[in-house]
């Protein structure tokens, strides 16, 4: 893992740990790297719960509880699937804040309306806050997902240092 990754875990692992917070993760253009890198740190066992990698809609549905009719309508690749995807992974875990992403990392799958790096992520507390943004981000597959990672746990911790207040004005 690089140095930017590694310093940027355990930013989150502080963060949480001051909280006395569990992160739970939702992942689908991600694959689990999301939870690579938070449990690639020494420690990360008292601040990481557990993560969902759901890149299929099929498991999207079983594991988190999206909705077909979302998926259907909205797609995978939507603000909604995501917020879904928060308030299941929320319902089957012990995390008290958790991430969630699908988006369309390339090099093909991308559309006018969701071109190729469109990431939409999700933000959930255990109070009930659920905040989702679409970002769009340029490069190759990798940067596309590394980027992800990145805004992702950037705002786990601002999240964690606000002590769980989300409003859309604190979303990158």
């Amino acid at each position: 893992m690089d140095i930017e990754l590694e310093q940027l875990s355990r930013r989150v692992g502080t963060a949480l740990e001051q909280r006395g917070w569990m992160l739970g993760t939702a992942e689908s253009c991600t694959g689990g790297w999301i939870a690579e890198v938070v449990t690639a740190t020494a420690g990360s066992s008292n601040w990481f719960d557990r993560g969902f990698v759901t890149y299929s809609n099929a498991a999207k549905i079983d594991l988190l509880g999206v909705a077909e009719q979302t998926l259907a309508t909205r797609g995978a690749v939507s603000e909604q699937a995501v917020a879904e995807m928060v308030r299941g992974a929320l319902a089957h875990s012990t995390a008290q804040i958790v991430v969630a992403v699908s988006g369309v990392a390339g090099p093909g799958g991308g559309s006018a309306d969701k071109p190729v790096g469109t990431v939409c992520v999700g933000w959930g507390l255990r109070a009930g806050d659920v905040t989702t943004t679409t970002l769009h981000f340029g490069g190759d597959r990798e940067s596309v997902r590394r980027q992800t990672v990145v805004a992702a746990l950037e705002q786990v911790i601002r999240l964690s240092d606000a002590g769980g207040s989300i409003s859309a004005s604190s979303v990158p």
